[in-house]
């Protein structure tokens, strides 16, 4: 009984320092830049699907400008170029 009871609680302390670890690398990852490079090229918009904008924050200095084309392809735009800053006053008046 007393063996039985030791292996519950292992397994019950195993299970949850695996569940918290995951929670905290989802967690690291999401407090980070999603963009390392950024594209600065023009893309036709008819090529755009749909554009995500990230503010500066905790998370990152950077605004972030997150492009998925209608390949499915996610490309990071630079917030500064012209074309870019076109395509975010359009967002953003909506």
């Amino acid at each position: 009984m007393n063996g039985k009871l030791v292996a519950v609680l292992a397994l019950l302390l195993i299970s949850a320092a695996m569940s918290q670890g995951k929670a905290l690398a989802r967690m690291g990852t999401e407090l980070r830049c999603q963009c390392i490079a950024t594209h600065s090229k023009f893309i036709p918009p008819k090529s755009i699907q749909d554009v995500k904008l990230t503010q500066s924050g905790p998370h990152c200095k950077n605004v972030e400008v997150i492009a998925t084309l209608k390949d499915g392809r996610e490309v990071c735009l630079e917030p500064t170029a012209p074309w870019v800053q076109l395509i975010i006053k359009a967002i953003l008046a909506k």
